[in-house]
């Protein structure tokens, strides 16, 4: 219909389906095609309010209402279209003002989240820069908060072209458990060191192949013990180089993927995976400071005449925790640095109790006590 004449269509249905007044045959073939279209039984009252009220243009209504006040050979009929104008002017207005504050409240949770974050940021740097994490750190720290550079992960804004390919991406893998090495993996040595050690390896060196990918880093424990292989003991393993290795000129000294051990708990004597829940904190802080100090080195390197973060550091894109023990150091590390965190459990805490009490072999405390059950599940959940 042209004009504003659709909506005196659908105001005549209403009254005529639902005032009781008698109806012409033009008025029934008009709710019988509203039914038709709608393929449903009739609710001219819903049909309305989709219909009119969600697409109503202000100025349509205003033409219908003149000529609604304009006719008065009906009154009582006159008088119901003219309330029902008012009526349908009132719920359009209130439909935009509901939409305009919906709008307001996205933008302030968004804002809330964003001054969480500043904040959080903020109180990490007085914390390291008074020499908790040692003064190297703190410089590091310093040097961001005055320059007012607070992207955690500035190549997660950008989604890097194909025909530029630029490898400015940092990934930090975690993988606490087990004896983690790139070659010659003792695999089933252990309940600790299986298929997850291959797995982690084999991820690390898929991940720095992609396009956009500067550097991973597999984060595990360092032992020197006699017990094991003095290479368990090596601060820093390289994976891989870069794909492009044989060029120099288009990757960085520092690219590739890399082991890196950092030591906590005793680093004489090689620790059960469910040994090492008093030491977390221990390992959380030894990767803060090198993964601080890894940004600041990235952000300098120079790769086609260009450094690759601008001079500023290259903040981690994400944090991926792999098992319990590793998940609970990635939310930390992700709570410390503000960025995002993934967790692969490989198996459930949860799940394994459940299981282990239907075998009815132990008692819960004793599970608990073997197995540090409940501080899995506590680290999967936090998770």
């Amino acid at each position: 219909m042209a004009g504003n004449e659709w909506i005196n269509g659908y105001l005549e249905a209403i009254l005529s389906t639902g005032g009781g007044a008698s109806t012409t045959v033009e008025e029934q073939q008009r709710v019988a095609a509203a039914a038709r279209e709608s393929g449903d039984h009739f609710n001219p009252t819903k049909y309305f309010v989709e219909e009119v009220v969600s697409a109503v243009d202000e100025s349509d209504l205003h033409r219908t209402w003149l000529k609604v006040v304009a006719t008065r050979n009906t009154r009582e009929r006159s008088s119901r279209l003219e309330n029902m104008c008012w009526r349908i002017w009132h719920l359009a207005r209130k439909k935009k003002q509901v939409e305009g504050e919906e709008v307001q409240r996205l933008a302030y949770r968004r804002w809330e989240r964003e001054q969480g974050r500043r904040d959080a940021t903020e109180d990490l740097s007085e914390e390291l820069s008074e020499g908790e994490k040692g003064d190297g750190i703190g410089e590091i720290i310093q040097i961001e908060t005055q320059q007012k550079k607070m992207q955690r992960h500035a190549s997660s804004l950008e989604i890097w072209s194909d025909d530029k390919k630029e490898k400015k991406l940092y990934i930090i893998l975690l993988s606490l458990h087990g004896l983690v090495r790139g070659e010659n993996m003792e695999l089933g040595r252990d309940s600790d060191t299986g298929g997850q050690i291959k797995y982690v390896v084999e991820l690390a060196r898929a991940l720095a192949k992609l396009p956009g990918v500067y550097r991973v880093d597999l984060f595990t424990r360092q032992i020197s013990s006699p017990e094991i292989d003095w290479s368990y003991g090596e601060p820093t393993e390289m994976l891989s180089a870069s794909p492009d290795e044989d060029d120099d000129d288009n990757t960085g000294e520092s690219s590739g993927a890399y082991i890196i051990r950092i030591p906590f708990g005793p680093r004489d004597k090689y620790l059960e995976k469910e040994l090492l829940w008093p030491h977390i904190q221990e390992f959380v802080d030894g990767a803060l400071a090198h993964i601080l100090n890894m940004s600041k080195v990235l952000g300098e390197q120079v790769v086609l005449g260009e450094q690759v973060g601008g001079g500023q550091p290259v903040w981690p894109y994400v944090i991926h925790g792999h098992y319990a023990d590793a998940g609970d150091s990635a939310a930390l590390l992700s709570g410390a640095l503000n960025v995002p965190m993934v967790l692969t459990g490989h198996s459930l805490g949860r799940n394994k109790l459940e299981q282990l009490l239907k075998q009815g072999r132990q008692s819960w405390e004793d599970i608990n006590s073997t197995y540090k059950i409940m501080r899995r599940i506590e680290a999967e959940e936090l998770s």
